[in-house]
């Protein structure tokens, strides 16, 4: 029987063909690029919007909607915002997330291409920055586990066609194949000035801004001045008040029978305490973390900003500055966080 009505998918929405096939015009305004003008517009009032991606909290009687992962992340740009060195490792850790989780098999089938070709950015990223190796091993083992596991199963196949993930299959092994031979091309010999060649207090300065303890240790490995200044209590003191708060190190300090911070002699025993203890805070991984604005239910990146409703109605932000307001209201989103607003 045939359909004779709106199409109820996307009723009214303008579609523009890419090269990654038909995509909806509204979607590719988001990307940081050109808006699309118009037919009865002038190509003077042309803008470049920020990536932002409004989603759906609840569904009601009268807001019936859903969250779909490919057009988020194609709204919020992942792909280009693998570039980014502030997005880089949020990103990467969303992809983990994907992989290991219930894996890329049970997206559909869109976003099972979309995901592969973020993780083909991540390499040619990393081949061409010669940055984060360690991270792009990591993902290229979790999707060999994938593909292990999928061959596997007696029951259930992957959403999509055969054809389709047959062709993903094929990606991934690309991927191994690259990362397998991928090396870190060491810097030309005439070029001036290097690391050892710098004083010893600028390289102190860079390892004061190492926020990772592994990667500190694997500093002090690579050279004798490094590792004398990883010695430092200096180090390992700005390292525990750079991940835990004042409340959590006194708690050790009482432990350790300490009163004053002054007090200390060893300052890596503390910081392993605590690790041990506390753990640490995802959001400090990141250095730039999504964000989801509570006026106008927005994801966006906060360097970017985002078309907010306090911008465009002047009505709505005097109402929120009469009632006591603060109008720049938003909460971080992690990447275990974002994946909780899809049916996944």
């Amino acid at each position: 029987m045939p359909f004779i009505s709106k199409d109820w998918r996307s009723p009214g929405e303008a579609w523009v063909k890419t090269e990654e096939g038909w995509e909806k015009l509204k979607v590719l305004e988001c990307g940081k690029r050109k808006r699309l003008s118009q037919r009865n517009h002038n190509d003077d009032e042309n803008e470049i919007v920020p990536p932002h991606c409004h989603i759906t909290m609840r569904c009601t009687r009268e807001i019936a909607g859903f969250n779909g992962l490919g057009e988020a992340v194609r709204r919020l740009d992942f792909r280009s915002s693998v570039r980014d060195r502030r997005r880089f490792h949020y990103i990467c850790a969303l992809l983990r997330l994907l992989v290991t989780g219930k894996g890329i098999a049970s997206l559909p089938g869109s976003a099972q291409r979309l995901l592969l070709r973020m993780i083909e950015e991540v390499v040619v990223h990393v081949i061409d920055s010669q940055q984060n190796l360690n991270v792009l091993r990591g993902l290229a083992i979790q999707l060999q586990d994938l593909v292990n596991r999928e061959n596997q199963k007696c029951w259930g196949k992957p959403l999509g066609s055969q054809s389709l993930w047959q062709s993903h299959v094929q990606t991934i092994q690309r991927i191994q194949s690259i990362v397998s031979q991928l090396q870190i091309q060491e810097p030309d010999p005439t070029i001036r000035p290097k690391l050892y060649h710098l004083p010893e207090e600028c390289i102190r300065e860079v390892i004061l801004r190492i926020t990772d303890y592994q990667d500190l240790k694997a500093t002090a490995e690579a050279w004798s001045l490094m590792a004398a200044l990883v010695s430092e209590q200096r180090v390992w003191r700005e390292l525990s008040l750079f991940h835990f708060d004042r409340k959590q190190i006194n708690s050790i300090l009482d432990k350790h029978k300490y009163r004053l911070m002054e007090d200390v002699k060893d300052w890596q025993v503390i910081f392993h305490d605590l690790r041990k203890i506390y753990g640490f805070r995802e959001d400090y991984q990141f250095a730039e973390v999504l964000s989801l604005c509570r006026y106008c239910c927005c994801l966006f990146w906060p360097s970017g900003g985002h078309p907010c409703i306090i911008d465009q109605s002047p009505d709505f932000k005097a109402r929120l500055e009469e009632a006591g307001g603060q109008l720049m209201e938003y909460q971080p989103v992690l990447p275990a966080q974002f994946l909780k607003f899809f049916s996944l």
